[in-house]
């Protein structure tokens, strides 16, 4: 077909499986295992049909703006809100890294990133992890249209120090750095603070992990107020009302209820280190996760045959066929319950008494 010839072709991100069918065990795209709080579903409830005939309220005047910048110390004017933090992103890729100079990114992490660098046109190099996993901000500190990367990093849970993170930001002054927080209250100290001193620094957030909100699609970005006007130039020239209402209103009740927020993350950190030693003795290794995912390699079985033998037990876990990280899987923390069906269906493909 002759038209072909003037579309713009990319490798597309692919998501983890969503399985349709009832009674599997979900631990492979990183999903909370509990409810959002309880105020959301009051919300959901007492929702106003009658407001849908409407367009929803541009995001930096609403309430959810407002929760969100007291919770974090900021103004309304250093907060950005978007359809779950891939939006985020996306957006600050199309206004941010627009320089022509490669934009920086390791080389194990997120794999939208990629994807965005290559439908924007954005030139980019992937910079080598250490062999624990780790990114060496010596890397980073050469010219460059750009940093991005997850903290802690995606799929390894490796936690980066605040130092190292400042490190990075600091030596990189003339470009935007941003973080990618979406594990970050899960055992790690958030650079949020740090925005106050670099005005070149974007940390990104969500509520898909920590608040249990993957299916309302809500992120949000905390930065310079110049940064924020940029990012909601670029939007607006794309799309004027990004964000549905149900999402704005409920939203609101995920943030307000920190004492659910708090209790709800430390059950999973507490369950991520029972794991950890569960999975130790059924021979794995792995780097020290503060995700709510252990990025976990046998020392015997193959990570693809593992990966195969327990879809085959309606278990599904996230494996990627890629270089240096081939051999392992990311297994999300689910509850205690669905761990134990993990364990004993681990035993029985190790051949365990």
């Amino acid at each position: 077909m002759k038209w072909e010839e003037n579309v713009r072709r990319v490798v597309p991100y692919t998501p983890g499986e969503q399985p349709q069918k009832t009674g599997v065990i979900k631990l492979n795209t990183n999903e909370n295992p509990y409810a959002p709080a309880p105020g959301v579903a009051k919300a959901a409830a007492a929702l106003d049909a009658e407001k849908f005939r409407l367009y929803p309220a541009f995001p930096e005047k609403t309430a959810l703006a407002e929760e969100l910048a007291a919770r974090c110390h900021i103004g309304t004017d250093q907060i950005f809100i978007g359809v779950g933090s891939d939006d985020v992103l996306s957006m600050a890729f199309m206004t941010f890294f627009q320089s022509g100079r490669p934009i920086l990114f390791p080389d194990i992490t997120y794999s939208f990133y990629d994807v965005w660098a290559d439908v924007y046109q954005i030139p980019y190099e992937r910079k080598a992890l250490d062999q624990d996993f780790q990114i060496r901000p010596a890397d980073y500190k050469k010219p460059n249209g750009g940093v991005i990367f997850p903290n802690p990093n995606a799929p390894t849970g490796v936690l980066m120090p605040l130092e190292a993170v400042e490190e990075i930001v600091a030596a990189n002054r003339d470009v935007v750095v941003i973080v990618d927080e979406a594990y970050i209250d899960f055992g790690g100290t958030s650079a949020l603070p740090l925005i106050e001193k670099y005005d070149n620094l974007l940390v990104v957030q969500t509520f898909s992990k920590s608040r249990s909100m993957a299916g309302m699609r809500i992120g949000f970005a905390c930065g310079h107020p110049a940064l924020i006007r940029y990012l909601n130039d670029v939007k607006y020239s794309v799309n004027s009302y990004t964000m549905n209402t149900a999402a704005l209103e409920l939203g609101v009740e995920a943030v307000r209820d920190e004492a659910y927020f708090e209790a709800c993350c430390q059950k999973i950190m507490d369950t991520r280190a029972r794991a950890e030693e569960r999975l130790l003795k059924l021979g794995f290794v792995f780097p020290k996760s503060c995700a709510n995912f252990i990025f976990a390699s046998h020392q015997t079985m193959p990570a693809r045959e593992i990966f195969e033998r327990l879809q085959e037990n309606d278990i599904y876990v996230r494996w990627w066929d890629k270089d240096r990280i081939s051999n392992y899987l990311r297994i999300t923390i689910g509850t205690d319950e669905q761990m134990e069906i993990l364990y004993q269906a681990l035993g029985r493909i190790f051949h365990l008494p």
